[in-house]
């Protein structure tokens, strides 16, 4: 199952929540990211928090999100938008029709950078647990509608 985590500049909470997912889902799920608009690096924040969580960043790049539109990218289950400005932009079409949810959570990135250890923390609690929830489901067997529904009620955790 292919999951695509969406955020404007694709260098924060989209970034930890492609890890997030591949690292408690592995070989059930494959998670990546992108933006609409990425910054072009990932948050150096991001990178230190997932190393200190131990998580391979070796892939971690930002990215724009029409490289997931093509006939050549995976085919994606579910697209998941972290942040506001990309759930309300208009997205390309991705191929099979993936169910869509929006997860927001607010920018550790916009922090001040005495801040930024506490912010990406808190970004990174709350998309875990919602990962989880997610990840506590049968989501290879349900309909695309229980799916949304659930997806749905795990973006309103806390």
């Amino acid at each position: 199952m292919n999951i695509l985590v969406l955020c404007t500049g694709n260098s924060a909470r989209s970034i930890l929540l492609e890890s997030i997912f591949n690292t408690l889902g592995a070989g059930r799920i494959r998670a990546y990211s992108a933006g609409s608009n990425p910054t072009g690096k990932v948050h150096p924040q991001s990178l230190v928090l997932l190393g200190e969580l131990g998580h391979d960043t070796a892939g971690a790049r930002s990215k724009r999100w029409d490289e997931f539109a093509g006939a050549e990218a995976p085919e994606m289950d579910m697209v998941i938008t972290v942040c506001a400005s990309a759930a309300g932009e208009t997205c390309p079409v991705w191929p099979g029709a993936p169910v869509r949810a929006h997860w927001g959570v607010e920018d550790p990135a916009a922090a001040d950078q005495p801040e930024w250890d506490k912010a990406f923390r808190t970004a990174y609690i709350t998309l875990e647990k919602r990962a989880k929830a997610l990840l506590e489901l049968p989501i290879e067997t349900m309909s695309s509608t229980e799916l949304s529904q659930q997806l749905k009620r795990i973006g309103e955790i806390a």
